[in-house]
């Protein structure tokens, strides 16, 4: 008698389907190793992936909270700027651009401690900012009258930038130069304000006394 044999049609069909699908995945393989422009977009999807991935980890960390602190009005030497890089009590930064201050806190992930402009923060960032490197600041007052107007044109599209996100705090001062007393400028400024609106409507008051009667009146 013939000897039964163990294998059944289920597991043969079985063995049969992997079989196909291990040579399917082996073909595939080849396929794309064979040529570089498969290569080439198969990296750009995993890349695509990668960041809508990382993007969706992104979205659900907590949003962190942006300081808010008092407005700061005054000029400052290097020196005194050095104080406010984001390290103090307070965490305000301050960055010079230009010969004018301003207070970069909400920006505190790009000129905060670790961050990548964080050598900027408490400094005068107009020569890095013109030339595109981080090594070239100065620890004493740069007057920038060595770069060329290409340089110059850099720093002040810069300059509007910064106009735009951060509040303005003062001057950047000259060695030698005396700081502003802003109180006392604001305190002249609204006393130019009162008298104008009071000289405005003495000026209505003299028109309306001025205005003919008519022959009914």
């Amino acid at each position: 008698m013939a000897e039964k044999s163990d294998s059944t049609p289920g597991s043969t069909s079985a063995t049969t389907g992997q079989q196909n699908n291990s040579l399917f995945l082996t073909s595939f393989v080849e396929e794309i190793v064979r040529s570089p422009v498969n290569l080439v977009l198969v990296g750009i999807i995993a890349l695509l992936v990668y960041k809508i991935v990382k993007s969706k980890i992104k979205s659900e960390e907590p949003l962190k909270e942006i300081k808010r602190l008092p407005k700061l009005h005054r000029d400052f030497t290097v020196e005194e700027l050095k104080k406010y890089d984001g390290n103090g009590s307070d965490g305000r930064i301050l960055v010079a651009l230009n010969g004018s201050v301003y207070d970069v806190t909400r920006g505190a992930t790009f000129y905060g401690p670790g961050a990548p402009y964080a050598v900027f923060a408490g400094r005068d960032a107009s020569r890095g900012l013109a030339t595109f490197t981080l090594e070239s600041i100065k620890d004493e007052y740069d007057d920038l009258s060595d770069l060329e107007s290409e340089r110059m044109s850099y720093i002040k599209e810069w300059e509007l930038q910064f106009k735009e996100r951060y509040d303005y705090v003062g001057k950047l001062l000259k060695p030698g130069e005396a700081p502003t007393n802003y109180s006392d400028e604001e305190d002249e400024g609204s006393q130019q304000e009162t008298e104008n609106k009071s000289d405005q409507q003495n000026t209505k008051s003299d028109i309306c006394e001025n205005v003919p009667k008519s022959k009914d009146d």
